[in-house]
C-alpha cells in the first residue's frame, strides 16, 4: 500500500447474505466503518480520512444506491490511481438461503418491499452484477453460520503487518460440501478411516488415538511434507500478485476424523513467528 494512500475495503453484495456481519467483523479488526456510503462520496470521504489517523475504512455500498452504481468502477478505478489500496468483498448467497433468511427475521426484501422477496432478490442480483464482476473476492455465505462469517472475515484482514503470511487451515466434510471460500481443497480419504474401528469411531481427529492412526503412517508423512512445501511455495507468489490470505481445504467423507487430524497437523507446521494461521473445523460436530 502507497504510504500516503487508505487501506479501503469496499463490502457490498445481496441482502441477506451477510454484509452487516461482516461490516461488524471488520469494526471489531479496527476498521473505521460506514454504513451504506453513496459511492460519489468516496474521493471526498478519502481527504477527510488523510487529515487523521485511521487509515482503514470498510464501507458498505449496495443495490439501494440505484442510478448511482453504475459509477462505481469509475470511482474505485479513481482511488486506486490516487494510491488508496481498495478490496471490494462481495457477498453472495443461494436464492434458497437468502429466501429462508428473510423468513427467519420477518424482514421485507428493500428492493420488493410490497412484493415477494424472489423478486426483490431478482432485481438486486441484476442491479449488482457489474460489482460482482469487479470483486476482488467473493464469499458464499449459505453454509456459513454468523460466527463462521465473522471468523473468515476477520482471518482475511487481521491488523497484523502486511508482510506476514495469513493462512487459514480448515477441515470439512465432502458429504457437506466443499468449501466456496478455499484456495486449495485437497482430498485426504486415501488415508484409512478410523470411523471404521471401533474404538475409533465416536472420537475425532483432536483426540489422540485418531491422530496417531491418521499420522503414523510413510503415506501420511509424505503427503504432509509435500503439503507444506505447496503451500511455502505457492504463499509468496500469491503474495506477489496482491493475495494476502491463503486458505486451504482438507477434506474426507465426514469432516470428524481424517481431515481433522491432517489439518491440525499442518496448522501446526505452518504456524511460526512470522505467520499468521486460523484453524476451523468446519463439520466436526455435524452427525
Amino acid at each position: 500500500m502507497s504510504e500516503l494512500g487508505s487501506q479501503i475495503v469496499l463490502i457490498t453484495g445481496m441482502s441477506g447474505a451477510g454484509k452487516s456481519t461482516t461490516m461488524r467483523a471488520l469494526e471489531d479488526a479496527g476498521f473505521f466503518c460506514i454504513d451504506n456510503l453513496p459511492v460519489m462520496l468516496l474521493p471526498k470521504l478519502t481527504e477527510l480520512v488523510g487529515l487523521g489517523e485511521n487509515r482503514r475504512l470498510a464501507l458498505t455500498v449496495d443495490a439501494r444506491e440505484g442510478q448511482y452504481l453504475k459509477d462505481a468502477p469509475r470511482v474505485l478505478d479513481e482511488a486506486r490511481r490516487a494510491g488508496h489500496r481498495i478490496e471490494v468483498l462481495f457477498l453472495d448467497a443461494a436464492d434458497d438461503a437468502l429466501i429462508r433468511r428473510f423468513s427467519e427475521t420477518r424482514r421485507r426484501h428493500p428492493l420488493a418491499p410490497e412484493g415477494s422477496v424472489a423478486e426483490g432478490i431478482r432485481q438486486e442480483r441484476l442491479m449488482l452484477r457489474d460489482l460482482r464482476e469487479l470483486a476482488d473476492q467473493v464469499i458464499e455465505s449459505s453454509a456459513l453460520t454468523v460466527h463462521d462469517l465473522k471468523r473468515l472475515v476477520q482471518a482475511r484482514f487481521s491488523t497484523e503487518p502486511a508482510n506476514a503470511p495469513s493462512i487459514s487451515v480448515m477441515s470439512f466434510g465432502y458429504r457437506y460440501g466443499v468449501p466456496p471460500q478455499a484456495d486449495i481443497v485437497l482430498d485426504v480419504r486415501f488415508l484409512p478411516n478410523p470411523y471404521f474401528v471401533p474404538e475409533l469411531k465416536g472420537l475425532t481427529g483432536k483426540d489422540a488415538k485418531v491422530a496417531a492412526y491418521v499420522l503414523d503412517r510413510p503415506e501420511s508423512a509424505e503427503f504432509m511434507d509435500r503439503v507444506v512445501g505447496l503451500c511455502e511455495f505457492l504463499f509468496p507468489r500469491y503474495q506477489r500478485e496482491g493475495k494476502a490470505y491463503l486458505t486451504v481445504a482438507l477434506g474426507c467423507t465426514g469432516g470428524k476424523h481424517r481431515s481433522v487430524a491432517i489439518a491440525h497437523e499442518l496448522h501446526r507446521r505452518l504456524a511460526g513467528p512470522t505467520a499468521r494461521t486460523q484453524l476451523w473445523d468446519r463439520d466436526i460436530e455435524k452427525e
